[in-house]
């Protein structure tokens, strides 16, 4: 058997949520996880980043200047689609933003190198990801229910619906309402994994195009290479994009909530 026949493609195996032991937990029905390491890291690297711009200099530096933009930015989203009030859920957009991307970036980074130190991206567990929509739906029932009660259901029925469509727009509304949480925890997860199992299956190409000391396999290595670098830098973008898009959306079905639009 060749060397190329050898190297099987298990892109699957990335995302697989393992055990990491410690004596601490032994005896116990809990486990630390290589997905609650890197979430750890995550938090720290979050921590790390915030504690660098809470200076509070008159001319500040470039690490002051790219947290100031981060909130900022945020601020300005809340501000933008709900208004005013955007101000009291500032606090849970900007989380949600920063803790995606971070968790998006920290997966792409080069730790591969060291098996020990695969990374794993904790937002293509869609317990994760799902976990932060429900948290977020979960804001958007409990402000929109205090603050207009009952006549929080008007939110599905559409301004100017004549009365015979009632029946049939009042049922669309709701579901598409209730499918919210899911389509916000799917779009990140599915976006995260995709682009994760791309990079791994064209990286098995290079290897087996190399292993097989053909002109035509070395070919395919470097096209596989070139098609890898295009994918990387796309999921940077889409690392960002992602953290975005999950912050917009809960901004704006906080609005919702808000305003009853």
């Amino acid at each position: 058997m060749s060397a190329a026949a050898e190297v099987k493609i298990d892109p699957m195996h990335q995302f697989q949520i393992e055990s990491l032991g410690g004596s601490v937990l032994d005896g116990t029905p809990f486990h630390f996880t290589n997905s609650a390491l890197w979430m750890l890291i995550v938090l720290g690297s979050i921590l790390l980043f915030m504690w660098g711009g809470m200076k509070r200099d008159l001319v500040p530096g470039r690490w002051q200047a790219a947290v100031e933009s981060v909130t900022g930015f945020i601020s300005g989203m809340a501000l933008t689609n709900i208004g005013p009030e955007g101000r009291k859920y500032t606090p849970w957009i900007f989380t949600v933003f920063i803790f995606i991307l971070f968790s998006n970036l920290m997966g792409m980074m080069p730790f591969g190198i060291v098996d020990a130190a695969h990374p794993f991206t904790v937002t293509s567990q869609f317990t994760v990801t799902g976990v932060l929509a429900v948290i977020s739906f979960s804001i958007v029932l409990i402000v929109g229910f205090w603050k207009h009660g009952l006549h929080f259901f008007s939110l599905f029925v559409p301004h100017g619906t004549p009365g015979p469509l009632l029946p049939l727009i009042v049922p669309i509304e709701l579901i598409s309402f209730m499918v919210r949480p899911f389509s916000l925890a799917l779009r990140l997860f599915v976006a995260m994994i995709a682009g994760h199992i791309l990079v791994h299956v064209f990286g098995y190409f290079i290897v087996n195009g190399i292993n097989s000391g053909t002109p035509m396999g070395y070919g395919i290595s470097l096209i596989s290479f070139i098609f890898i670098a295009g994918v990387n830098a796309l999921e940077l973008l889409v690392c960002a994009i992602q953290a975005y898009v999950f912050a917009l959306l809960t901004s704006l079905y906080i609005n919702d909530a808000v305003h009853l639009h």
